[in-house]
């Protein structure tokens, strides 16, 4: 009979059919099992950009060229890499006049560019930011805080949400006077880490983003459902 202890080693064949369509037919607990871990996190993903409005395409383009690569080599100067920097994404768009009972006139076009830069050490943050809106960035559009040791966490969380199950089915047990005789089934619930997420957008350099990003600390969750046998 399988007991408990080896259920840590059980590999994805007792991952199975939901319990619902199985024909249970012997004293069982069908246990849902919780697990949260809290960390802080230490890296940053960046989404800032710029949006110029110029004459003609051509010159919006050029002024929202000229912020970006004064942004990427301020970040470079930071110790930034290259390769934690995205920078090609750029859109343009007519802007037009409309009077009423007139046809729309063109009065010139605007340029949008994002840049997305992945920070692995936060104390960076603040500088970076500052150092955007110093280069002419007049978007910062979300700072999202994660962990570069997700997978330990998920570990943690998952090992955290299997003894949740096993103390509630050993409490539940205890009370109808039966014991605990292995585990039937195992249905693992997949989830991700929930990253900190701070949302700003910044006109004319008017705003303090990063302020409340040092106290931060984020979540991570995972869940199983485990059947477990029941003897009395």
């Amino acid at each position: 009979m399988c007991k408990f202890k080896a259920m840590l080693c059980l590999t994805s064949a007792l991952v199975t059919a939901p319990a619902a369509m199985a024909n249970i037919d012997f004293p069982h607990l069908d246990i849902t099992g919780v697990g949260e871990v809290t960390a802080a996190p230490d890296m940053a993903t960046i989404d800032v950009g710029v949006v110029t409005e110029r004459k003609t395409a051509k010159a919006a383009k050029a002024a929202s060229d000229k912020a970006v690569t004064a942004f990427i080599n301020r970040l470079s100067a930071q110790g930034v890499k290259r390769e934690q920097i995205e920078s090609a994404h750029i859109q343009l768009s007519p802007r037009y006049q409309h009077v009423k009972d007139k046809a729309p006139e063109l009065t010139g076009y605007r340029a949008e560019r994002q840049v997305t830069v992945t920070l692995n050490q936060l104390d960076k943050l603040n500088a970076v930011l500052d150092g955007a809106l110093g280069e002419g960035i007049n978007r910062i559009r979300q700072v999202q805080l994660t962990s570069s040791d997700q997978s330990a966490l998920k570990d943690k969380a998952r090992e955290a949400a299997v003894n949740d199950a096993k103390e509630k089915a050993e409490a539940l047990a205890k009370s109808l006077d039966m014991r605990l005789d292995g585990v039937w089934q195992i249905r693992y619930r997949s989830s991700n880490p929930r990253p900190v997420m701070m949302n700003a957008e910044i006109r004319s350099g008017s705003a303090d983003v990063a302020a409340s990003y040092q106290d931060a600390t984020m979540q991570v969750r995972d869940q199983v459902d485990i059947i477990f046998r029941l003897d009395d």
